[in-house]
């Protein structure tokens, strides 16, 4: 689709398509030129809003906004900490230190970070573009795959959402090793091969879903490469008479080829280590949302499916697809299950005349296999994001597909290029709206509102989708109507400790703090055989119960309660000042500022400042007294405000 018309290979010794020949050079720069430009000023005339849209209280908050490791910068601390810490439940240094380096640049100026994964995104665009013509020799093809993938609202996710830059940062490595494989493939060396080596180390520490990447480069050398000791196949994927015709890069054996990967096996190897302790520490995978294995399995086959109606027809699209647990039909399964072996029996007996039909679905299934739920992390049964990368392989299989048809039935250039742009604007005008669903907290929450609700009249037994529902409507702001939601969750699974919690959260506001007290222990009942893998629910339990004691004057079972959320979560702020509010109280302001220090670290505000401004002063530090308020005074908008909420807490 939108290629120059070529004549057929097939057969033919000695001719070469005109995107091919040497003498069409200077002329195919002006193409690549062109079309490189047309690709990143349709990126960012799509994106260009996300400027204007602010952090979101989903993953922002933690990534960034309230990320004191991240906020306050680069620094020799931030870069120790990005490399040996586990945080939210991930290792991926290269993308901590992005985020760190945007804020030693920009603050906490949302608008400039957004800028950041624009800029990513465009630059994905135009590196897959060259790397399929370098691979192809395709210009119009590979431009038209990079156009899918540029404008497809299934990518609006992992453009406008902050703390997504991981998979923006992890794809352009990933291609920047893609395309390092090619320039070694033509000539085979150890310092062309440690290239490609250090890209794909650098994907794995932004974001591990590229973890799939030496199978991807055996599906390379099958096709466009045709590494492989076989019968040549053309570009197009159509095998011809004359290996020496289409040849251009040497000719190995498979299980010379398979070796050549083993390096690269290695590092992959690693990497699933890491995420798999990053993941089980923080009790992704594991707890109430650990689904059984038949039921993981059953929702994967029924995801793929999805997955593939969304590339065809992308509506419905939403941050959040609860896992449907045991609640899908055999129906469902089977129907999944048939279309997938479909597609794999029809590429497969197309394979010796259309290759890129075989490598492009290998790709979207490889490359998914991580993501698609078999092993479960979290509690989404699927996720725009993952497939930023695998429908790359549907591209391929599409665009390849609609071009050798179009040239088969000799359609000329302007129809074919006609057809490429009505279907590149409706996919435009489609990821404009998806846009604006990410402008703000308020839309982007009520858009999970609204796709939630409609899931849960087809099933209101699914307690995963009543939790998100609840906790859309908290981030609306709107919690009578979230409660009923965790209420049903908690009914449908008890041993749920989120849903439990809220509704704990829920009494102690309504002032109810025995039956408050009595919510928490029962959620730190039900964890206490797994207090890591549970250590949200559990660490958050203790906090509100210590501020529940604090609030019946009970500052003995208050401190206790505090002292473990902090062993569980030491980034706990509220719980550390939970601990030097009763220590000031007390009498002891010694004891009373490392606590409120640890909780100014992770989340600087006014009146705490003014806290230990006062605890100074109580244990003879004036200087020190004199700098925290100056810092009070630099944070605050309304310091006699401050004053007055500080006077209220410690009257309390």
């Amino acid at each position: 689709m939108a290629a120059a018309r070529r004549k057929s290979t097939t057969g033919r010794k000695g001719t070469t398509p005109p995107e091919r020949r040497s003498d069409f050079k200077s002329s195919s720069r002006v193409w690549i030129l062109l079309l490189g430009a047309c690709l990143v000023m349709a990126v960012l005339a799509l994106y260009y809003p996300v400027s204007g849209h602010p952090f979101l209280n989903y993953d922002d908050d933690v990534y960034v906004l309230k990320n004191s490791h991240i906020n306050a910068g680069l620094s020799w601390q931030t870069l120790k900490w990005s490399f040996t810490s586990f945080y939210a439940s991930n290792w991926h240094p290269l993308t901590w230190l992005s985020h760190a380096l945007d804020c030693q640049m920009f603050g906490l100026d949302a608008g400039k970070q957004h800028d950041t994964n624009l800029a990513l995104h465009a630059l994905n665009v135009l590196l897959l573009f060259i790397v399929l013509w370098r691979a192809t020799s395709y210009i119009g093809r590979s431009a038209m795959v990079a156009a899918l993938f540029a404008l497809h609202p299934i990518n609006v996710e992992s453009v406008a959402w902050i703390a997504e830059r991981k998979n923006l940062l992890s794809m352009m490595f990933f291609l920047l090793a893609l395309g390092a494989y090619t320039w070694y493939a033509r000539r085979p060396g150890s310092s062309r091969y440690l290239v490609v080596t250090a890209f794909y180390a650098l994907g794995l520490m932004a974001k591990p879903q590229v973890i799939t990447f030496p199978f991807v480069l055996l599906l390379w050398d099958y096709w466009p490469l045709q590494r492989m000791e076989s019968s040549a196949v053309t570009p197009s994927g159509e095998k011809t008479a004359s290996v020496s015709d289409t040849r251009r890069f040497p000719a190995k054996s498979l299980s010379w080829l398979i070796l050549e990967k083993l390096p690269l096996l290695a590092l992959s190897l690693g990497s699933a280590v890491v995420t798999i302790l990053a993941q089980y520490e923080s009790g992704s995978m594991t707890g109430p949302h650990w689904q059984p294995f038949p039921i993981r399995l059953e929702n994967a086959v029924v995801a793929y499916a999805r997955y593939l109606g969304k590339a065809i027809w992308p509506s419905d699209l939403v941050a959040i697809y609860p896992h449907p647990g045991n609640s899908l039909k055999l129906w469902q399964v089977a129907a999944a299950l048939l279309l997938l072996l479909a597609v794999t029996a029809l590429v497969i007996a197309e394979r010796k005349r259309r290759r890129y039909l075989l490598v492009g679905w290998l790709w979207f299934l490889g490359t998914l296999v991580p993501m698609i739920g078999v092993l479960q992390v979290g509690v989404q049964a699927m996720a725009d994001r993952y497939a930023y990368l695998p429908f790359i392989g549907l591209f391929i299989m599409a665009v390849w597909t609609a071009a050798d048809w179009l040239e088969r039935r000799h359609v000329v250039l302007g129809w074919q290029v006609a057809a490429s742009v009505a279907v590149l604007l409706s996919l435009a005008i489609t990821s404009r709206r998806q846009l604006n669903y990410w402008s703000d907290n308020t839309v982007f929450w009520s858009r999970i509102v609204e796709v939630e609700a409609k899931a849960l009249a087809a099933n209101p037994n699914n307690w995963v989708a009543q939790d998100v529902l609840g906790h859309a409507f908290l981030n609306l702001g709107e919690v009578e109507a979230a409660i009923p939601h965790f209420r049903e969750a908690a009914t449908l699974n008890p041993s749920d400790p989120d849903s439990n919690v809220n509704v704990g959260t829920y009494e102690q506001r309504q002032n109810d703090l025995t039956g408050a007290i009595a919510q928490y222990k029962k959620v730190i009942v039900m964890t206490e055989n797994t207090p890591r893998l549970d250590a949200q629910s559990r660490s958050q339990a203790f906090s509100n119960m210590g501020y529940a004691y604090r609030a019946l004057q009970d500052n003995t079972d208050a401190r206790a309660s505090f002292e473990e959320a902090v062993k569980l979560n030491p980034d706990d702020a509220r719980s550390w000042l939970g601990i030097g509010i009763i220590a000031y109280k007390s009498g002891d302001p010694k004891a009373a500022i490392p606590a409120i220090q640890s909780a100014l670290a992770l989340d600087p505000f006014d009146w705490g400042y003014l806290l230990q401004a006062r605890a100074f002063d109580e244990a003879g530090k004036p200087q020190e007294a004199e700098v925290a308020r100056g810092k009070a005074a630099a944070l605050s908008q309304n310091l006699t405000q401050a004053r007055k909420m500080l006077d209220k807490v410690l009257a309390e």
